[in-house]
């Protein structure tokens, strides 16, 4: 069978190859990375047949253009975006459906738009890409210039290998939205509780923040009230998890993302539940956001009730109904239609 291929037309703003992380590493100062939002991250897998932790392309804001370089090349956008399909057979492009399987031919070209929910969504492609693992994961670490493919975000260009996998069955879609949840962030306070004054602290807690324009995968910046130290910001550097909230001199505090360093020397007033990075993975420049205080077994018993959603959403993945878009040219070239009418008056124009 020849190669597969996914070319890049147009790479869009900020498009990596990421999974669910290089998870074991980071005693070797190897940061975890990996997807943002791991549960959409999962669920579009699962909608193309996919084990959970297959690498897809992590999509930033605005999506890329790429052309199907072989037959049969079965995909589905994880998340909400425009989507357009541009057949190669040069019949009219037509809008296509996220989280809805759709298969590519040969010279088919598929464009994404701004991300609509969120600042982020995946596509992931059956069979995943054919490109090696670095320590165990395909996660691009682009700081480092390691990992995914060839280390960095995707540029124009660029021709991403595909496994070979079978493109057979009908086209399936996720049944259910996905409940990120609603209402200030979920946060355990510590492990530095004690170098903040309670002020401080209830500061931190009854504040409205907002994200500033200093967000990226690595960290999100926080603009508002100031929290207060009792004995200054810095610590000896010790570890640093996804979620970690420092806050250095100036009060303001930063979110540490999936692309996070392993260890960090600014204190730490809190930590955001795992069940609630996935939404604070998708906020975007300009969101605002709050935090609430939770006890370490509120916390894991809201992980797992996000699992047993995620569970559930996989389950309920269903064979998708027939596309019904109309090809209006072709109606008009067969002669099966004839044009508008004018209702009040009955003539055809």
């Amino acid at each position: 069978m020849s190669a597969r291929f996914l070319d890049v037309v147009a790479p869009g703003l900020m498009t990596s190859v990421q999974d669910l992380g290089r998870l074991g590493a980071q005693a070797l100062g190897m940061p975890v990375a990996g997807a943002t939002d791991a549960i959409a991250l999962r669920l579009a897998n699962a909608v193309v047949g996919n084990p959970e932790n297959t690498g897809a392309l992590e999509i930033g804001y605005l999506g890329p253009t790429l052309v199907a370089a072989a037959d049969g090349v079965r995909v589905v956008l994880g998340g909400k975006a425009k989507l357009t399909l541009q057949p190669a057979d040069g019949s009219e492009a037509r809008p296509a459906k996220p989280w809805r399987s759709l298969l590519l031919k040969r010279g088919d070209k598929l464009t994404i738009g701004a991300v609509d929910e969120g600042g982020v969504a995946y596509l992931a492609v059956a069979g995943g890409f054919a490109i090696p693992a670095f320590m165990s994961s395909l996660s691009t670490y682009m700081r480092s210039g390691l990992g995914g493919f060839e280390g960095r975000a995707l540029k124009a260009g660029d021709s991403l290998p595909l496994n070979t996998i079978a493109a057979e069955g009908d086209e399936r879609e996720l049944a259910d939205e996905i409940d990120y949840g609603s209402g200030p962030i979920r946060v355990v306070l510590g492990p530095q509780e004690d170098r903040f004054t309670q002020k401080g602290i209830e500061t931190f807690l009854s504040a409205t923040y907002s994200i500033t324009k200093e967000a990226d995968r690595m960290g999100i910046r926080l603009e508002g009230e100031t929290v207060e130290h009792t004995r200054g910001a810095d610590i000896a550097s010790e570890g640093v998890v996804t979620g970690s909230i420092q806050v250095p001199g100036n009060g303001k505090p930063i979110i540490l993302m999936a692309d996070r360093q392993t260890t960090g020397g600014y204190t730490k007033i809190a930590t955001v539940i795992s069940a609630d990075l996935a939404r604070v993975g998708r906020m975007k420049p300009g969101d605002t956001l709050s935090f609430t205080a939770v006890e370490v077994a509120a916390a894991e018993a809201a992980r797992r009730e996000q699992e047993k959603m995620v569970r559930r959403l996989i389950e309920g993945i269903r064979t998708a109904p027939p596309d019904v878009t109309l090809d209006l040219n072709a109606l008009y070239t067969q002669n099966l239609i004839s044009g508008a009418v004018d209702a009040p008056s009955g003539h055809w124009r």
